[in-house]
This record gives structure tokens, C-alpha cells and sequence, in this order.
């Protein structure tokens, strides 16, 4: 009796508990609220693009001629650096003494090339002496044909000593070169972004994955925008454009065109948004603004606005 009491029990509850379930379950989850507000255009119709902030010089990546173990790194990050100022060094200890060996080589050739001369000097003062017997019968035939014979050696000998001499001075130079390449130096006048290599690490010549050093002119930054190729066609040079700092759209700053990039390229520089395309292909534009404007680093991205100049009832694209 209790048992056929009890069973409706449990399949009511068990009914009503699945209930709930489905119902709990089927809610829409809420949507998170943004961190910070996005930048909305200041313009009726634009191109929007996310931008890049790079030094005005572009981040150049220094790598290493030769590849060596590190001796000794003179930057820091931060420093601000003048042209030909070095950068690192690499260790030279086979190149100084290989240096060593050229120059006593050098030196050599030029003792070689002092003996060499002196005997030609020997064999023309014999052969013109033998020339200036005016009596045939003083001196013999084979005699003279001797000493012209000499003369030709020993210029021949001065030549090939001359010749070792210009040799161990290339030896030496190509050397002296090799050591000035242990020596990485600035290219331009900048300030160093990055430090990747210590005392003691191998620097690997050729391209890398990762640059030894990243150097740039931060004096005036670019923005890199991505403009997809489906809105190619709407940009306009002569637009205006205001890049908004991602994160805090308070901080925006006006934007010149400095140049173009006339080459469609894949897109690399992603967003991370969840809706953002990247099997497309985008024209690459570079804005520049003075770095006082905003409190930016290099790398940072911006939301990036370009007036157009079609219809007022199109509207703009959000950023990509």
C-alpha cells in the first residue's frame, strides 16, 4: 500500500525537477558588458579599420651578420640611440688573432718585396755595366745574355713580391672587416623597443622568428590601418581621419596620411573580435600624429575612422 503510494510521488517529483531543468536551461545566457565602450565614427560615412601604432622609421628588427656567441650588449630598452652607435658585440678572439697572423703575413711579403727590389737593383747595375764595355772582346756573349737574363728574373721576382704584398693588405683588410662586423651598430637615430639577447647567448644570423634588438624613431608614430579590400574602392586619401585609443575612446587623436602601400596583402594583424574575418586581404594605410597627442606605445592597437565621400544613405562599416 505505501509502495503504490510513493511511486506517483517520485514520478511527480522526478517530473518536475526535469521540468525545471529544461526551463533553467533554455535561458538565453546574459551578455557580458563591454570593459569600455567602443569609439563610434565622427563622421556620416567612413571606413573603419583597427590600426597598428609603429615608429615613424617602421620597428626595425637588427639582427646579426655572422653568427657568434655575445660578448658584450651596450643598450638597454629605452635608451635613445644615435646613428652608428653600437649595439651589442660579438665575440672576436679568433678574428683578433687571425688579425694578428695577416699582419705578420703583411709584414713578410713587404720585407720579400724589399729583398726583391734590392736584387733588382743588383741585376740592372751588373747588366748596365756589362752594356757599357765598348770592347766586345772584355766581355762574352753568353755573358751578357746572362745578365739581361738576370735583369728579367728580377723584375719578374718584384712583381710576384709585390703581388704577395697587395695580397696580405686584401688579407688584412677583409679581416679588419670581419672584426668592424663583430660590431653591431644602430642604422638610424632612435630609441631601442625591445632587448632579446645576453651575454653569453648565440646569436643566429638570417632571418629570425624573434629579432636580437627592435629599434625605432619614436620621434613621430604611424598608425598602420588594415583596410579590407571590399572597401578599397570607398577609400579616400584625401579623407579626413581620427584614430581612437582602444581601451579609453576619451583619447583620440587627429591623423595625416603619410603614405600608402599599394600592395594588397593577406591580413596578419588580428583583433582577436569573434566576428573578425581573416581570409581576406587588406590595403595597408600609414597615419602619422605626434607622440605627445596620446599616452601610446608602440604596438598598441587604435580604432581607426577614414571619411568617405559616397552617398549619406550608405552606411559605415564597423571595424574588422
Amino acid at each position: 500500500m505505501k509502495i503504490n503510494s510513493i511511486l506517483p510521488l517520485l514520478s511527480a517529483a522526478g517530473f518536475l525537477f526535469a521540468t525545471y531543468v529544461v526551463v533553467s536551461g533554455s535561458q538565453p545566457t546574459p551578455v557580458a558588458e563591454a570593459v569600455a565602450e567602443p569609439a563610434s565614427a565622427p563622421f556620416n560615412t567612413f571606413i573603419a579599420g583597427s590600426g597598428i601604432i609603429e615608429a615613424k622609421s617602421q620597428n626595425i628588427a637588427i639582427g646579426t651578420p655572422l653568427s657568434r656567441i655575445v660578448a658584450k650588449v651596450a643598450v638597454k630598452v629605452g635608451d635613445k640611440i644615435k646613428a652608428d652607435m653600437p649595439l651589442f658585440y660579438l665575440d672576436d678572439r679568433d678574428t683578433l688573432a687571425e688579425l694578428s697572423i695577416k699582419r705578420a703575413d703583411l709584414a713578410k711579403a713587404k720585407a720579400d718585396a724589399g729583398v726583391a727590389l734590392a736584387s733588382l737593383a743588383d741585376a740592372k747595375s751588373l747588366n748596365e755595366l756589362a752594356q757599357a764595355i765598348t770592347d766586345r772582346r772584355a766581355i762574352s756573349g753568353e755573358e751578357l745574355i746572362k745578365r739581361r737574363n738576370a735583369l728579367a728574373v728580377a723584375r719578374a721576382k718584384l712583381d710576384s713580391a709585390l703581388a704577395y704584398v697587395r695580397q696580405g693588405e686584401a688579407g688584412l683588410a677583409n679581416t679588419q672587416s670581419t672584426l668592424d662586423r663583430l660590431v653591431v651598430r644602430a642604422p638610424i637615430d632612435g630609441e631601442v623597443l625591445q632587448v632579446n639577447i645576453r651575454p653569453g647567448e648565440f646569436a643566429q644570423a638570417g632571418g629570425l622568428t624573434t629579432a636580437l634588438l627592435v629599434l625605432g624613431d619614436l620621434r613621430q608614430l604611424h598608425v598602420r590601418v588594415d583596410i579590407d579590400e571590399s572597401d578599397v574602392w570607398r577609400f579616400d586619401k584625401n579623407g579626413k581621419a581620427v584614430a581612437f585609443l582602444r581601451g579609453n575612446r576619451d583619447f583620440k587623436a587627429e591623423l595625416k596620411l603619410a603614405y600608402i602601400e599599394p600592395y594588397v596583402v593577406p591580413k596578419k594583424s588580428l583583433t582577436g573580435d569573434s566576428t573578425e574575418r581573416v581570409d581576406t586581404r587588406v590595403l595597408q594605410a600609414l597615419y602619422s600624429f605626434e607622440r605627445q597627442q596620446l599616452p601610446v606605445y608602440v604596438g598598441q592597437q587604435m580604432d581607426v575612422f577614414i571619411e568617405t565621400k559616397e552617398d549619406p544613405s550608405q552606411t559605415g562599416r564597423s571595424p574588422s
